[in-house]
């Protein structure tokens, strides 16, 4: 019998011993007919400022057959949830899978098909993550960027270079959400991430995970193809018949996947031409703003002692008067802000963490939504167009380097002289600029009306010396390249997926959408060919 008990309150120097006691207790039940047990959630509750303190979901798994002795409504009677591989199908492939793009999206659809037995070759126009690592880091020391192999592009996607955050608000009923965070358990994320409330990898560990599982992919047969960017699709009677690598090598396909993530925007406008039915999509634009670390501890914890506390987070939204939402996106405690440019002459910023979450600073992109209303032009590429102004803008204003201000010189219009009372945490060269040029006004407006507004909820949020980063322009993919309900486009035998495809927003998410396309294609076709 699985007995879930919610709502366990601890105080915040415990063991996990304390915790499963207390669920005993709470279930009547001595703790030696506990076969064995699992976490399934954890929490903090600061809600109340003299009281901080842990809120734990656990399952007990008894011995034997027993009774439930206790009325609780936080004591239930549980089966877990397992994800149930697809059966395949029966329809005959004269080639083995395709994917293109090794972010989570490839990655998962890549490793699911691996494991049936579907051999698939995966394409990524960037380096593996060893090597896309070094290119990284060259690029944030000296500024020379390589265009194939960056922050947006190589083995692992965008969010290689991220906090690694692994939350959802994805509604799952297949269980692909704990398969996921189960894989990346497996190939080497630690087991927290199973139940933290917020859990996340952090970019140091999040390297080794993803190659982690390369290898295993390799091991059950599948391939990578490494610097090796579609090009061209062959398309014939509206099904996908072929692609092009690097403008020379052409591959027969019967089934791709297109995983290529939010800044293969050169493929949108080869599958914009090819007339791949697609469409423009709302998304969100600003800067990424830091705080102390400490200042955003305090608010949310309302104390200074942090010994059994992991560093606070936080979350927030607003609506301006002209009708924009503003919002948090993607926020990094004890992270860095870092050049995240995929295109010469081009300056986009993101936000990262590593494991630990022991840098100085909090950092967040603080963005307003923007629709294809905003866009100049109607076609699906205006969007594109949009984020590339911007992106051009942010660039010219320090040639090359982060432009940064101060949130009180952003409203007062001039460039700041100088930090405040803390430095930025960044990774990649910056220098001081105007950044109030960059964005439309009325988006700027919005902007500094939320940050204010958000000062209303975490004290200090808005202070004069809040530190501006710009532009972040990538929170999510600006096209939507459609599909119908099985995972495919009308054009036969390609398969949109995941974030770059405009059906998923993170890594979790992202991964989750990548084994429902691979769920798809394994439960209508048979592996049954030789590479």
């Amino acid at each position: 019998m699985r007995i879930r008990v919610s709502q366990i309150k601890m105080p915040l120097n415990h063991k996990i011993e304390d915790v499963i006691a207390r669920a005993c207790k709470k279930v009547k039940v001595n703790p030696s007919e506990v076969a064995e047990y699992e976490i399934v959630k954890k929490s903090i509750d600061a809600r109340k400022k003299e009281q901080l303190q842990y809120i734990y979901s656990v399952d007990l798994i008894l011995k034997g057959q027993q009774k439930l002795r206790v009325k609780d409504k936080d004591v239930t009677i549980v089966e877990k949830k397992e994800y149930v591989s697809p059966i395949p199908g029966e329809m005959p492939l004269q080639h083995r899978p395709v994917v293109i793009g090794a972010g989570p999206a490839g990655l998962f659809c890549g490793y699911l098909l691996a494991l049936h037995g579907y051999q698939p070759l995966i394409l990524e126009r960037g380096k593996q993550v060893e090597e896309r690592k070094e290119d990284v880091e060259q690029f944030w020391e000296t500024g020379v960027l390589n265009t194939r192999s960056n922050v947006q592009f190589g083995e692992g996607g965008a969010g290689t270079f991220s906090d690694g955050k692994l939350n959802t608000v994805v509604k799952d009923k297949f269980g692909r959400n704990r398969m996921v965070l189960e894989t990346f358990v497996k190939f080497g994320a630690p087991e927290d991430i199973l139940y933290q409330n917020k859990p996340h990898i952090g970019t140091d560990v999040l390297f080794d995970v993803i190659r982690n599982m390369r290898q295993e992919i390799l091991a059950l047969g599948g391939t990578f193809a490494f610097s090796s960017c579609v090009t061209d699709f062959t398309i014939k009677k509206e099904r996908l018949t072929g692609i092009t690598v690097n403008d020379t090598e052409h591959i027969a396909c019967d089934v791709t996947v297109l995983a290529t993530g939010h800044s293969a925007r050169d493929t949108f406008q080869t599958l914009f031409e090819k007339q791949v039915p697609m469409e423009a999509k709302p998304f969100a634009v600003g800067f990424r703003v830091e705080h102390p670390q400490q200042m955003i501890n305090e608010n949310q914890y309302h104390t200074t002692d942090m010994s059994y506390l992991p560093v606070a987070d936080y979350k927030v939204t607003y609506h301006a008067g002209n009708g924009r939402a503003v919002y948090s996106f993607c926020m990094c405690p004890g992270g860095h802000v870092v050049n995240a440019s995929s295109e010469k002459d081009m300056l986009a910023v993101n936000g990262m963490s590593y494991r630990a979450r022991d840098g100085k600073n909090a950092n967040s992109a603080i963005i307003v939504s923007v629709t294809p209303e905003d866009f100049p032009g109607a076609d699906p590429m205006a969007g594109i167009r949009f984020q590339r102004q911007l992106e051009i803008r942010a660039y010219e204003l320090c040639e090359g380097k982060i432009p940064q201000q101060l949130f009180t010189d952003f409203e007062k219009n001039r460039i700041s002289s100088g930090y405040g009372t803390f430095e930025s945490c960044t990774k990649g060269d910056t220098a001081f600029a105007n950044l109030r040029t960059i964005l439309p006004e009325h988006l700027n407006q919005a902007f500094c009306e939320g940050m204010h507004g958000f000062g209303q909820k975490i004290q200090g949020f808005d202070r004069p010396d809040a530190i501006l980063s710009g532009v972040e322009s990538r929170t999510s993919s600006p096209v939507r390249i459609l599909r119908n309900e099985a995972g495919e486009s009308s054009i036969r035998g390609l398969y949109p997926c995941g974030e770059g495809a405009g059906y998923a927003g993170g890594i979790t998410s992202a991964a989750m959408d990548g084994l429902k396309i691979a769920e798809e294609i394994i439960q209508k076709y048979k592996a049954e060919w030789k590479v």
